[in-house]
């Protein structure tokens, strides 16, 4: 009897636990099919009206507005004008500023070199009783300090002349030439050539490229 009941208490739980599973599987199943219901192909199709259809589709942009508007296109091309315009207007100032600056440069040199050769020739006359001095000092003399003195005052100064442009001409035995020399005598030498000068008896001197004073000169006929 005791046997007897425990075999039918583990047909019980067994009979149990097939119906719990088959419940399991049931609802599973259930489920599954619940899903495959639900679920939209993609190739089902959907039908829409003919009116939102041609509504969704892309409008084609028209030409005169695919590279802006014809108004915004001429408004472009009176820019472009106006901006090529003042850049040539621009060129045009830029060159002609550097065109006053140049002559404003050549006129304020002009004017410093008139008002220089002014000055310059007033001490001329200087520099020739310099030389007029050594010229007077005997050989056994030059070497005394008063007179070798003179002698450096007279280098000293022909360096600073030589140094803002004045330049002695020293032309004698060069051809006579008015432009730089002025003749005051002449004389017959048959040794020198025609139109030769022959001495210089006052130094002429170069400011530049300017006649700062004529060279007066002896010339041979």
């Amino acid at each position: 009897m005791a046997e007897e009941s425990k075999k039918k208490t583990s047909n019980k739980k067994v009979n149990t636990e097939a119906k719990a599973a088959d419940t399991i599987v049931g609802d599973a199943t259930a489920e599954i099919k619940n899903e495959e219901e639900n679920t939209v192909e993609v190739t089902d199709t959907v039908n829409i009206p003919p009116e939102q259809a041609d509504e969704a589709k892309p409008q084609p942009v028209a030409k005169e507005n695919r590279r802006g508007g014809k108004a915004l296109r001429e408004e472009n091309e009176r820019l472009k004008e106006r901006v090529l315009d003042a850049e040539e207007k621009y060129k045009r100032l830029l060159a002609e500023c550097e065109n006053i600056r140049q002559r404003n440069e050549k006129e304020s040199t002009k004017l410093y070199d008139i008002g220089a050769k002014e000055v310059l020739a007033k001490l001329l006359p200087v520099v020739d009783n310099f030389e007029r001095a050594m010229a007077a000092i005997p050989d056994e003399d030059k070497d005394r300090p008063f007179e070798s003195g003179v002698a450096n005052i007279y280098k000293q100064l022909m360096v600073s002349l030589e140094g803002v442009g004045v330049t002695p001409m020293n032309c004698a035995g060069e051809q006579f030439d008015p432009a730089f020399h002025d003749a005051v005598m002449h004389v017959e030498d048959e040794s020198m050539e025609e139109n030769v000068i022959v001495e210089e008896m006052q130094k002429g001197y170069m400011y530049k490229d300017q006649v700062l004073r004529f060279s007066m000169v002896k010339v041979a006929n």
